[in-house]
Parts: structure tokens; sequence; C-alpha cells
């Protein structure tokens, strides 16, 4: 019964030898329960995700065994690559606005793990049996119920890491064969793509705490010359955060008229750029007020993925200053394109279950 925490991964910075491999898909994660006609879909947070995907509820009901519980993502792709704003744009309160979206853009189910088959827990069965119990279970499953390649060779999974992510995939998982599920636990190992790139310092966050530097605002320039909100930058000691205070405060603006975001609090220019002060689903009553600075400081930060091109997935780490960078040249040019990869080479076949076990 919900809710199951799911069993996590831990990043390190080479694929591990002796592992069970698969790809790490850039979705939402979901813990799928299903008993007859009843389904819930449980986010990673144990929140349920099920009214948001009638058509993953509705497909659940035909491909997967009537009593169960799996493990997977929940996708969204669009010309062979996954889409990770279509997901958010699903995150909506009106039902009717859901249900277009599931008919404009359907989303897809992948599974990679069974947790449960009938009245039988799995969660102590190694990953190797569970493995052939999920296969077995969704041997005639078709689209959108998909069952997520694997393999036991380094070398598939080192060609998986290279190629995958033109489809829009985030880098490779590596679980023990012999291991149980462990719910909560880092106990899986993620390898995820890497990359740096120049952006401007252009404003910051406090931090929760008190009067210290909580995260630094991105930007980088588009091609009309526009400063452009990119993300932000974080993950720094408490002695740190107070320096930055110091050191940025000869760039702080007391007046924003003339800041590149100073629109962020007309509602009206949220519909066309992305702004530090953008309301979000996600954020609910979280303090979203920021600091502007000069646009002068120039930090390389270290990122592995990006949203459609315009945008840092997840948090950047920030690297180091580069005072010999002009915060003119920091450009979306300097950012490395993956070579585009058709998701259907991935998730082919008749019950979609692509290349898998090598």
């Amino acid at each position: 019964m919900p809710p199951v925490k799911p069993m996590l991964a831990k990043s390190v910075a080479r694929i591990p030898p002796d592992m069970h491999y698969e790809a790490k898909w850039d979705g939402f994660r979901a813990i799928v329960f299903r008993d007859g006609d009843e389904v819930e879909l449980g986010s990673r947070t144990g929140k349920p995700l099920t009214r948001y995907f009638p058509e993953v509820v509705e497909a659940v009901r035909e491909w997967l065994p009537p009593r169960c519980v799996m493990d997977g993502e929940i996708v969204i792709a669009r010309e062979g690559h996954l889409d990770f704003d279509a997901l958010t744009e699903r995150i909506h309160p009106a039902d009717s606005r859901v249900r277009t979206l599931a008919e404009r853009t359907p989303a897809s189910f992948v599974a990679f793990d069974v947790l449960a088959l009938e009245d039988e827990s799995l969660l102590g069965v190694p990953l190797s049996d569970r493995r052939e119990l999920l296969v077995r279970a969704l041997e005639g499953a078709g689209p959108p119920v998909h069952v997520a390649p694997a393999t036991r060779d380094i070398e598939v999974a080192r060609g998986w890491f290279e190629q995958y992510e033109g489809a829009g995939l985030d880098g490779v998982v590596a679980k023990p064969p012999a291991l149980g599920y462990r719910q909560d636990e880092r106990a899986m190992f993620k390898i995820k793509h890497e990359r740096t790139a120049d952006a401007v310092v252009a404003g910051y966050r406090l931090h929760k705490s008190g009067p210290v530097v909580g995260s630094l605002l991105l930007g980088l320039y588009d091609e009309a010359g526009v400063l452009q909100h990119v993300g932000v930058c974080a993950a720094f000691s408490m002695k740190r955060r107070a320096e930055l205070i110091e050191e940025l405060e000869p760039l702080r603006m007391d007046d924003v008229s003339g800041h590149p975001w100073a629109a962020w609090a007309e509602a009206a220019a949220h519909e066309t750029a992305r702004l530090p002060g953008a309301p979000s689903r996600w954020s609910g009553k979280k303090d979203l007020s920021w600091v502007p600075l000069r646009p002068e400081l120039v930090a390389e930060v270290a990122y592995d993925h990006m949203e459609n091109g315009r945008r840092f997935r997840h948090t950047a780490r920030f690297r180091r200053r580069r005072p010999d960078r002009t915060p003119e040249s920091c450009t979306f040019a300097q950012l490395e394109e993956p070579v585009r990869y058709d998701l259907a080479e991935i998730l082919g076949g008749p019950s979609g279950q692509g290349p898998r076990d090598g």
C-alpha cells in the first residue's frame, strides 16, 4: 500500500564495473500501485501524481498485471526527444487543462523495477531476479508502457552514456545485481553528464538562515543581446556565503530599474521571459525575492543538462571566477549540444523494451 519511498542513487564520477546498467530518465519518478481498477501514481516525495496523468492511469489498467507495484519514470516525448517542460505543465489545478494536455502531449510510463506481484512483496528479492519478473510481467505490454532497457555489459553502458543524451536522457544508473530494494536509501549509483559554462552573475538570493548568500542568479546573453536568466548556483559553505555578501557588495544595485531583469515584478513579463522572480507551481509560498547586481561578474559553473537548450535543468555548481571573460561574451553559443538521438531507438520493439540486456 502507498506510500512506498523509492530507492535513490548517489553520484559517482565513473561507471562502476560489474553492475546492472540502465539509462537515467529525465522525467517524474513514479511508484505505480494497481489493484484491479484502482490505480495510484506516487511521486518521489510520496505526493500523488494520479490526477495529473489520466492517460497513464488508463495505460496501467490496460498493460500492468492486475495486482502489482512497479517503480519507473513518467516521461513525455516530443519529436523523439524527452521534454521535461511538458511534464511540469501537467501540475495544474484545472482538471480540464490536464485532460487537454493529456490528449495533446500524452505521457508514457517506463518501468525499471517491480516491488510486488499479487500478494508477494519483492523488496527483499535480488535485483537480477526482480528484473526477470518485470520483463515477464510486461512481456505483452505496448506503448505507452515500456520496459527500461538494461544491460550487464559495461561497454554497452558506456555507449549509452554517450549516445542517449541526444534523446534527452540524463546519464546512466548502475545497480548492484544482488541488491534488494532499499526504500529511501542511496544504494544505487548515477553517472551524469557534466559540462562547464561561463555565466554572468546578475543577482543573488539570501539564505533562509540569515543575511548570507543562498544562491547566485546566473544569466546568458541570447542572440538579440538580452540577458536571460538560466538558473542558479548554490552549495556554498556558510563561511563562504558570508564572504560572498562582502565581495558582491560593490556590485549591488539600490535601484533595480537599470537592471536587465527589472521587469520581473510585472506579471506580463513572465509570458515572454524566464525571470528570477517568476511564480512557480513548485515554489508555493517560497520567498523568491532577490538582490540585483550590476551584471559585470563572470563565473565558470558546472552543469549536467539543459532544458530546451535555454536553462540549467538542475542547480549549477560554482567552479571559479573568470576575470578574463567579459559579460557580453557569455552567450548560449558556448553551450555544447548533444548529437540528436531518436527516443524510439531506445524504446523500440513491440513492447517498447528496446535494446536491453546487452
